[in-house]
């Protein structure tokens, strides 16, 4: 447990320096507020999600994945799956379970409630794919968990697929342009910042696009995979509709959002009218 988390925080930081410094040196697109405004609110979220999980979930998925294997529970156990081939067969159904949760998330009003502090950014970068409310953060370790003991998931495909979420987080919300044909070829198999952008544009039906984190395959699969934004790269307004002018960069602002904040049109299985803050 203590060398996983090591590994995490290693790789973390490696990733986010090489993203912050992609973003530096080719950005895709012009931000419209500095990092000094934007990253010390979205870090400081960073830093209470990690303080919270270690206090109220510290055996994490790893400890789910030590007890299915301590038990014999779960499907690996069931149908005999062993070695590297489980590792991988369990990397790849953890990913689907991934993108079903985030399509969840925007599907119910109250889930969307707290996947809202994701979206509200108004700008996107690495960070952005760090910014999550508490609440979505242990929600979200609680069904990792269960499928990671529904899997009965060995212990190194669960490291290797926490470890590769979170590097493919920060790459596929970087502000960093890929040549296009690089990015023609790539996200045949795993979704690159363009195609993730989309997800974060003001236009619902584009919002509501675009889930994967890792693969590319699930958004293809399901139906709910959109190439370009209408508006493109450049011109495409990031964010919410309700909370262009709400000051969505401060600490407070976001730990508060899921309980004040009106959720706009968003949701799947709603349509309410769009409301402001």
């Amino acid at each position: 447990m203590v060398h996983e988390a090591w590994i995490r925080f290693g790789v973390f930081a490696a990733v986010l320096a090489a993203m912050a410094a992609w973003e530096t040196v080719s950005p895709r697109r012009i931000p419209g507020m500095g990092r000094g405004r934007r990253w010390p609110g979205n870090l400081l979220l960073v830093a209470v999600n990690t303080v919270a999980v270690r206090l109220l979930l510290p055996a994490g998925a790893v400890g789910a994945a030590l007890w299915a294997g301590a038990h014999h529970v779960g499907l690996c156990h069931l149908l005999g799956w062993s070695g590297w081939s489980a590792v991988l067969a369990c990397v790849v159904l953890l990913d689907l379970a991934i993108y079903a949760q985030h399509v969840l998330f925007h599907a119910v009003p109250l889930l969307w409630r707290l996947h809202m502090v994701h979206h509200a950014d108004r700008d996107i970068d690495v960070t952005t794919g760090l910014r999550f409310h508490p609440g979505e953060i242990l929600l979200s370790m609680l069904i990792k968990m269960a499928v990671v003991a529904l899997l009965g998931a060995p212990v190194a495909a669960v490291v290797i697929f926490e470890v590769v979420l979170n590097a493919m987080a920060m790459f596929n919300h970087a502000n960093a342009r890929l040549p296009q044909v690089l990015d023609t070829r790539l996200r045949r198999l795993l979704v690159t910042p363009d195609m993730h952008r989309v997800h974060h544009s003001i236009v619902r039906d584009e919002t509501n696009r675009n889930f994967g984190f890792n693969l590319s395959w699930w958004d293809r699969l399901f139906g709910t995979y959109r190439a370009q934004p209408a508006a493109g790269h450049v011109q495409m307004t990031i964010g919410l509709e309700q909370f262009q002018q709400a000051e969505t960069y401060r600490l407070r602002w976001m730990l508060a959002l899921p309980f004040r904040g009106s959720i706009g049109a968003y949701p799947i299985l709603s349509r309410p009218e769009a409301g402001s803050e």
